[in-house]
């Protein structure tokens, strides 16, 4: 039997490819939209995946079973609570797919969703009857459960599931022995639960000792402790959960009708139009020169969650990007759906080399500095972008809180004509802020280099919590 982990770190996604030598049968669990790496590994292993599986209908990313279905012939396995446009057949507990010497069962887990299973993997050369791994989807993390608030747009309260959730972990996964290799769809960064593991296998053994929603309480109590504290849900979960139970084009079919480049004239009259431009190069580099009024997300931090956050889906968007990296950024949007792309700046920014009067620039102070600008008679407002959370443990003595994920819908409490200085842990977020600011006509903005990480390594000094009580 091989049971290979495919971990997406950007969307902290496990996906799984299992498969059966003798007879050149394998199943893909949970696939990401972009394939290629599951069809790769296949032909590697001499393997033809015939069954692709969702353990439920993802929010937080678009899932690639249309696709695997289109490319390979594969086909689409849900739970029987599931409801979808496309032909898929319907997996009700105690259901078994076998093939060589791999037997797989399926589980009813409802709780994160309505329609989650868990699918447990035996391995029948092993000589015994205990089952290998058990893939859990997002019922079960490494630390944590999955979240059962995020289908009140669909009819269902997060208590309802909540009670779900705490039957199915207790009267099916945990039944399970302990030795059983527990593989999540998630890790450590996904906002699909409030306190993943980095971790992304353990044993069920280890979870029931250490996950704090496994241990003894009752069913009220359980639903009071994994509904608190949950962090807010991008405004994409609820599209996404849709896109993935509807027929919709393939991310082949996506790129090839949005791989234009455009002249930057193009770019001008479509962002008049009302386009979104979306900066995909590294803060640093956005900060040094950028088109006025485009947006900066880098590739090079969490890309897909804050593009579903700050973006909407009604304007199509235009991506500005390192040379040769138009690709992956098309790429990573439609992974969480976002297939409205109008096209890329041809050449990138090296198109406005001609044309200094279109672009702007953002300040980023070293932490002395800002220290010092802060404490003038007429002081810059420091707004901090981050978590309420993250605040709560150390921020900067005076700033805002506007956490970015609620920025734009904010604005209202900022000053006009005072002069705005951003930052958050180190530099990612505020970059993110800044160009928001901006793009909304703030004038006066600026960064702190390096976020709160850089303000402490500069020795300056934080409130924390402990001094607020």
């Amino acid at each position: 039997m091989i049971l290979k982990q495919f971990y997406l770190g950007c969307l902290a996604h496990a996906s799984y490819l299992i498969g059966d030598e003798q007879t050149g049968t394998a199943v893909v669990v949970d696939p990401q939209r972009d394939i290629d790496q599951y069809i790769t590994f296949a032909a590697k292993n001499a393997l033809q995946i015939k069954h692709v599986f969702l353990t439920h209908l993802h929010a937080d990313f678009v899932a690639g079973h249309l696709e695997l279905r289109d490319r390979v012939g594969a086909t689409i396995c849900l739970g029987a609570a599931a409801r979808a446009e496309y032909p898929h057949t319907a997996l009700k507990e105690g259901d078994v797919l076998e093939f060589g010497r791999i037997r797989l069962k399926v589980l009813e887990t409802p709780g994160h969703t309505a329609e989650s299973i868990s699918i447990v993997v035996h391995d029948l050369s092993s000589g015994t009857a205990q089952p290998k791994a058990v893939l859990t989807g997002d019922t079960l993390f490494i630390g944590d459960v999955g979240r059962p608030d995020l289908r009140a747009a669909m009819g269902w309260s997060a208590a309802e599931l909540g009670g779900k959730l705490y039957d199915s972990l207790h009267t099916k996964l945990l039944a399970l022995p302990d030795e059983i290799l527990v593989y999540p769809a998630h890790g450590a960064g996904s906002l699909c639960g409030k306190a993943l593991s980095k971790e992304t296998v353990s044993t069920l053994g280890e979870q029931r000792r250490l996950n704090y929603a496994l241990q003894p309480m009752s069913k009220e109590a359980f639903i009071r402790v994994v509904t608190a504290d949950q962090p807010d849900a991008p405004a994409y979960f609820n599209y996404d959960a849709v896109l993935n139970s509807e027929e919709r084009p393939t991310l082949e079919q996506a790129l090839a009708r949005e791989m234009n480049p455009l002249s930057l004239d193009a770019v001008l009259d479509v962002q008049r139009q009302g386009a979104q431009i979306l900066d995909t190069r590294d803060p640093a580099e956005f900060a040094a020169a950028h088109l006025a009024g485009s947006i900066n997300i880098g590739l090079s931090g969490q890309f897909a969650t804050w593009v579903g956050t700050v973006l909407d889906r009604a304007h199509p968007i235009v991506i500005i990007a390192t040379p040769g990296r138009e690709n992956e950024a098309a790429i990573r949007l439609g992974r969480i759906g976002f297939d409205h792309v109008a096209g890329y700046l041809k050449d990138g920014l090296h198109s406005l080399e001609s044309r200094p009067d279109l672009t702007v620039a953002t300040e980023r102070l070293g932490a002395p500095f800002a220290a010092e600008i802060l404490s003038s008679a007429e002081p810059p407002l420091a707004i901090d972008v981050r978590a309420p959370r993250e605040r709560d443990q150390k921020h900067i003595s005076g700033s805002m809180s506007l956490p970015l994920n609620h920025l734009t819908e904010k604005l209202s409490k900022l000053p006009v004509g005072r002069p705005l200085l951003v930052y958050c842990a180190g530099g990612y977020r505020s970059s993110i802020a800044a160009s928001l600011l901006q793009s909304r006509g703030f004038s006066h903005v600026s960064e702190i280099a390096g976020g709160i990480a850089g303000w402490e390594a500069a020795g300056l000094p934080v409130q924390t919590s402990a001094a607020l009580s």
